[in-house]
């Protein structure tokens, strides 16, 4: 029996602009499909991330019925599936919300990482202004506020500063932390530095952990505490434009660092994009604000 065709939208986080903020592609699937067509539709895509939403039925997937819509979400790069992924979470709470298919503020997404929830919360500078928008900007006046779990950090002793250092195109390295996820944690001097670096992704590809985030504090000018950039060839992704799973990780450290709960983070990708982010210490949940835009919508055939 042919398969049904799959609705998608691409659609760009962490931004109120098009093409600028990351990329992501949002399938709704009304029936099974297998790791592998899921795979290599996302090598299709060539996106940094694919996800795969399949709306679940409270009675069947859980003791007790909610009034809060479930659904199952997975996400794909062009060569593995991961199990956190920030952007596309919040595209696809975005395309839920935009499509008329849910009546209801919050979402509940069950993932690799348990489960998350996305929400909308006002933008209280837009609501007051008005919205007076052109085509390619957010189409509302909210934020979706996810909320993921902490990805605190620890000093990570490696004879291989000399070579990290190298592979950020000989950055000057302040200190470097693993995180509980296996991502290095490197610190610059300054934001500049970071926005300013040259990467040379053979050898980050080479250097330990599963990705290298790369942050420093901000010029006080910019309006953001600090700036970061993170590069993950080993997933298929050389620099990921706007990286939600990384401030996972970077927020406990900012945090940390500059005495306050609350901040705001610039990733300075070519794309760019920003977050607002609360640190749930005793909880160890970070709550990561973000706006999208939708730019593309179409059909899979196959």
């Amino acid at each position: 029996m042919a398969k049904k065709p799959v609705k998608y939208s691409v659609v760009d986080a962490f931004t109120d602009s098009a093409f600028k903020g990351n990329p992501a592609a949002v399938c709704l699937l009304e029936e099974d499909r297998d790791d592998q067509w899921m795979q290599a539709l996302a090598a299709e895509f060539n996106l940094s991330e694919t996800c795969y939403l399949t709306r679940l039925n409270g009675s069947d997937h859980s003791p007790s019925l909610t009034s809060t819509p479930r659904f199952s979400l997975r996400w794909f790069t062009p060569v593995v599936e991961v199990v956190l992924c920030g952007h596309a979470t919040l595209a696809a709470a975005y395309t839920l919300f935009m499509s008329g298919l849910i009546d209801s503020d919050v979402i509940e997404f069950s993932t690799l990482s348990g489960i998350l929830t996305a929400k909308k919360v006002v933008d209280h500078v837009k609501a007051a202004n008005g919205s007076h928008l052109k085509n390619g900007e957010a189409q509302d006046n909210y934020f979706i506020e996810l909320n993921f779990p902490a990805d605190p950090s620890s000093e990570f002793n490696s004879a291989e500063v000399s070579f990290i250092s190298n592979a950020l195109g000989g950055a000057p390295v302040v200190e470097i932390m693993r995180t509980v996820a296996g991502r290095l944690l490197v610190v610059l001097p300054s934001g500049k530095t970071v926005a300013d670096l040259l990467p040379q992704l053979d050898a980050i590809e080479k250097c330990p952990g599963t990705g290298v985030i790369v942050t420093g504090v901000a010029p006080p000018e910019s309006g953001f505490d600090f700036i970061s950039r993170f590069f993950c060839p080993k997933f298929g992704i050389n620099e990921d434009p706007v990286c939600g799973s990384a401030h996972c990780g970077l927020a406990p450290y900012w945090c940390k660092k500059l005495g306050k709960c609350d901040v705001v983070a610039y990733q300075a990708s070519p794309r760019g994009g920003t977050l607002n982010i609360h640190l749930d210490e005793k909880n160890q949940r970070v709550l990561l604000r973000g706006k999208a835009v939708t730019v593309m919508e179409g059909t899979v055939l196959v």
